[in-house]
Parts: C-alpha cells; structure tokens; sequence
C-alpha cells in the first residue's frame, strides 16, 4: 500500500477485489473441470493424498480437519496414517508428508522423496484432560458464541522458536495460499456465531430466499475480509481493518473476530480442533471483577456492560453524522449472535 493511499481509496480497492473474487467463485462453482473438494464442497487450493488408499478428492485443510475427528478416509472408510500434500509438477515426483499417528516415526522412503512436518508440541500436562476433548462442530460453534457474548479474548502467546507462533503481515496473505486457506477455515466456522449468517443444517429448501441471502453474505463477507488482510496489517494502529469491518458486525464483535482470527493464524494449528484444544481464555468471572471494580473500568468494559443490560447481543451501527445504510451491494447488515 502506497503511504498516501486514504482510507476510502483502501476501502474502494479492497471491496474491488472482492467483488472480483466472488464473482471468480461463482464461475468456478458453473464449471465442470474444477476440481472440487468432497468434504467442503469448494474448489481444491491445496490438493493431498490420503495413504494407504490414495485417494485425493479432498483440500488438504479439509482431510488433516476431517482426520482429526476420525483417522478414516472419507470415501471408502480405511485407516489413514499420513497424507501427502504439495506434490512438485509435473511428475509429483516429490511432496510433503503429514503424519496422522503424532508418535509415528519417519519412515525411510517417504522421508527420502519428502519432508515431514515438524512434530506437534507437547503441551504441559495440567492441560492434557482439556486437549482430550474434541468439540463436535455444533459444540465448537456454541462455544463461540459465549466467547462473543462475554467479550473473551484468547491470551497472547509470543513469538519464539519453541511456540511456532509468528507475526503476519499483508505480504503474506499475499504470499502463501495456505495461509489464506487456513483464514477461510477459519471464517467459515466463526461467520456462522452470527445469526445473520448462519444457514441452519436442517433447512428445509437451500433454494429458499432467506437460506440464499445468508449464505450469500456469509460468502460475500468471508472474501471481504480475506481482501482486507492484503491490503491493510488486521490490527494496525490506524484500525483500518476494523473501521472496513465495523459495519457489518458491529465494532466490539469486529475487534474481537479479528483479534481471534490472528490468533489462530499466528498459531502453528493446522486444524480448528486443534486450535480449540490449545487456545486459552480468562475467566467469565475475572473479566466481571475486573469491571466491577472501582476505577478500572475501560470504554471496552462499559461498551459491553451496556450491552448486557440492553439485553440482548444486537448490534445496532452507531454512525456519526447521517445514517448510512449497508444495501444489498456491500454485504450483510448487521445482526445478532445468539
């Protein structure tokens, strides 16, 4: 981004790019030669292997996610115990192994044609109950909500060589597919914490107006912001981000979800579940002394305080000067987490 690019000419280039992309989906979605992903349905970014029975239908973000609740191929229901995944054209003479099995060895020949990733860290042993838990994706997505309703922000981990966690930058997102792979992951679960988004499992008819318009927005969303993180740093000191993200979800939710979202990208987490077994929260009591006590009050705390007395988990835009009105061309309207 060039030093006298304004704010509005950021925001005209950012949703530039995603009317661009959506539109680049939509076509993809009409064409019979793409290769499409079983368990999401989507477009393959990263194509992999599942081994022993090689079959490869799947994104690689989808299986590793997809193995993570049950180590068996999605098609024909065999054991899996690695994948491979960047295969080097044209030959894919050569790739990258995943490991299923976190104790397994390297074994000899596929460590000669690839490289193994690096082993999962071994967290400390007062947490290994809480890791054993995973949450199905209704339990996942119930659990976000209360992280959204009481305002909890993940505890910071720093950037070293012993927690893999690293710094991001809108080069990056520019740089590495994976990376905009794992904050698609990442939106599509976190996007559904809001009800104007969410397309209920059970809906009657997918053709249905209402089912159409959430799903339609949560698309058009997911891309926006994803353009907004190759324009601008997601939570630099200017607050670009927030401020382009702010009327859709509201600015408390905003800053939360992206400061969630850095969080998971920042981590070493390939999957969700992964990330949901290692991130840690404060108390819902701590937050609630922490407010209640004399002097210590910050906007952030009376923001959501009043919020809890309006009783309910609306947001309603708060815009200086005239209304202004998100239509139908900018994306979803603001809405409730319930």
């Amino acid at each position: 981004m060039e030093p006298d690019d304004d704010g509005a000419d950021v925001q005209v280039r950012v949703l530039q790019h995603t009317l661009q992309e959506v539109a680049f989906g939509s076509a993809s979605n009409g064409n019979d030669q793409v290769d499409c992903c079983v368990i999401c349905l989507d477009a393959i970014t990263e194509a992999c292997e599942a081994r022993p029975c090689q079959h490869g239908n799947f994104d690689f973000v989808c299986l590793i996610n997809w193995l993570e609740q049950q180590p068996k191929c999605p098609l024909c229901k065999s054991a899996v115990t690695e994948v491979r995944y960047k295969f080097e054209e044209p030959d894919r003479g050569r790739w990258r192994t995943y490991k299923i099995c976190a104790t397994a060895s390297s074994d000899s020949t596929a460590a000669s044609r690839g490289t193994l990733l690096p082993p999962r860290r071994s967290w400390p042993s007062r947490r290994q109950q809480r890791e054993a838990h995973t949450f199905t994706q209704d339990e996942a997505i119930i659990r976000r909500r209360q992280i959204y309703r009481h305002g909890l922000y993940s505890m910071h981990v720093g950037t070293n060589r012993n927690t893999r966690y690293r710094e991001l930058t809108p080069q990056l997102f520019e740089q590495d597919p994976d990376l905009v792979s794992r904050t698609r992951m990442w939106l599509r679960r976190e996007l559904k914490v809001f009800e104007f988004l969410h397309t209920p499992t059970d809906a009657q008819d997918s053709d249905d107006i209402m089912t159409q318009r959430r799903a339609n927005n949560a698309e058009f969303l997911l891309e926006y912001i994803i353009a907004i993180l190759k324009t601008v740093d997601m939570q630099g000191s200017q607050g670009q981000a927030e401020d382009m993200l702010q009327e859709f979800l509201g600015r408390e939710h905003t800053r939360l979800l992206l400061h969630e979202l850095k969080s998971f990208l920042r981590s070493p987490s390939i999957s969700l579940q992964a990330w949901d077994r290692t991130v840690q929260y404060p108390s819902v009591s701590s937050i609630k002394r922490r407010s209640n006590s004399p002097g210590t009050r910050t906007r952030s705390d009376l923001d959501s305080w009043s919020s809890e007395v309006r009783g309910g988990d609306f947001y309603r835009p708060r815009y200086s000067g005239t209304d202004r009105h998100v239509g139908s061309a900018r994306g979803p309207r603001p809405g409730p987490v319930h």
